[in-house]
Order: structure tokens, then sequence, then C-alpha cells
């Protein structure tokens, strides 16, 4: 494998780099768009804080009685996980931070959450991508409509309403997913404030960013990382993400 061992907080970088390099390169063309496990799994996996010993209830008894109380908005923000609750969780870790912003574990699993949604949402977009399709398929195959006289209607009216609503569909969960993949490449910024030295900080960055799109951002939270550890394991695959970010960016800007 490409991934180094263990170092701080490393769970989070097999994640990302698992992602990058074996699931989300549908950006080049390169490797496969399904395998098993969706991102969002992997981050529901490894992300969160697993104390159970608050419920949802009992949690917000607590943020209600005091909310400048930084450890009630914490449980709360975990109790709402447990509960399945994702929104809400990163309210309240939103909240959280408010009160204790270096917090660099905290930083992570909004970052985690943020990017939970973002899959959830790319996966609606897909799923309305098929309905679409699914629902002007016959179009293909359908005679011109007959109006009267010589002329001939195209396309259906009906059709077109139906497409044009599924098109609005899937452009509004791809919208959305792009805001949360941005939320999440903002939290992971914040994190670098708290953490400059710290390369994995920098790779998480730098995968974030291009998932949500972010190719320069990307190219520089790759670089920064290369930077602060020139020796890592993973230093070479990083290298070739660069020239194929690169790439990208070229063929973007010309076309």
């Amino acid at each position: 494998m490409f991934f180094p061992k263990l170092r701080r907080h490393a769970k989070w970088v097999f994640v990302f780099l698992a992602l990058a390099f074996g699931v989300g390169f549908v950006v080049f063309g390169i490797g496969a768009s399904g395998s098993g496990a969706s991102l969002g799994d992997l981050l529901r996996d490894q992300g969160g804080n697993n104390d159970s010993s608050i419920s949802v209830s009992d949690a917000r008894e607590k943020v209600e009685k005091n909310p400048k109380d930084a450890e009630a908005q914490r449980q709360l923000a975990t109790a709402l996980q447990q509960d399945g609750k994702q929104d809400e969780a990163i309210t309240a870790l939103n909240r959280y931070l408010q009160l204790r912003a270096k917090d660099e574990d905290a930083l992570r699993e909004l970052a985690g959450l943020y990017l939970t949604r973002a899959t959830d949402l790319q996966r609606k977009a897909q799923e309305a991508q098929l309905r679409a399709g699914y629902l002007t398929a016959g179009s293909t195959f359908r005679q011109p409509l007959d109006v009267g006289g010589d002329a001939t209607a195209l396309q259906d009216p009906i059709e077109t309403a139906i497409s044009t609503s599924a098109n609005a569909a899937v452009s509004e969960a791809y919208t959305a997913s792009q805001g949360a993949f941005k939320q999440a490449e903002t939290t992971y910024e914040r994190l670098v404030k708290v953490t400059p030295n710290d390369p994995n900080v920098q790779l998480e960055l730098a995968q974030t960013a291009q998932q949500g799109g972010d190719y320069a951002k990307a190219v520089t939270a790759y670089e920064k990382f290369l930077e602060l550890a020139p020796d890592d394991p993973s230093a070479p695959i990083v290298k070739q993400q660069i020239k194929q970010l690169k790439a990208a960016q070229t063929t973007t800007a010309s076309g």
C-alpha cells in the first residue's frame, strides 16, 4: 500500500488517500467509481467522538441551561451524530468551535461531517441524473408530435417539463454538494492555521479541495505537504497527483 504508517491523525490521512488514489479519481477518468464503501461510510466509521454516555435529550437540556458550556455543546454534537442527525451535529460543532476555536479534533470532525454531507448530496445528484435519463429515455425513439397540417412539434411539452424538473433536481443536488465540499475545505483551512506544520493536515486539505474541484488550492496544499514531509512514502503519488491536477487546470483554461 501507499499509505504511511500511523502518525498523528493517520486515520484521516488513510480516508483521504483512499478517496483520491483508490476511489475518487473520476475527474481524471482514472480508477473505478463504484467501490463497496462510500466516502461518507468511511468518514462515519473513522470520525467522531465515541462517547455514548449522554442522550440527545440530556445533552440538549445541558445546552439550554448554559449555551456557553463548551463541553455541553461537544456532548450534544456527539449525541446527535450517534442519533444520525448529522446536520444538527454540524450546527452544534460550529457552536462548540465558537467557544474552543483551536480544538483540532473538533475541526477534523466538522470537516468530516461536511464531507459526509457532500458525498450524500453527490449520490442524490447521481440518482437524480439516472432518474432524468429514465424519464426521458422514450424520446429517443418517439416520433415527432403531429400538431396539424404539415407541422410537427419536435418535443412533447409534457416531456419537456419532466426533463426540466429532473435536470433542476440534478443541478440543485450538485450545487449543494459543491457547497459542502467548500465548507469542508474552509474548515481544513482553519485547521491549517492551528497546526501549520502538520503535513497530514495539508494532505487532508488537498484531498478535500480536489474533491470540491478547487484544483489550485489542492496543488498548493499538496506542494506544502511535500515541503513538510519530502520523504513521506506517499510523496511519489502526491507528485503524480500534482502533475495531473496541473494538466487538468491547463486543459480547462485552454477549453
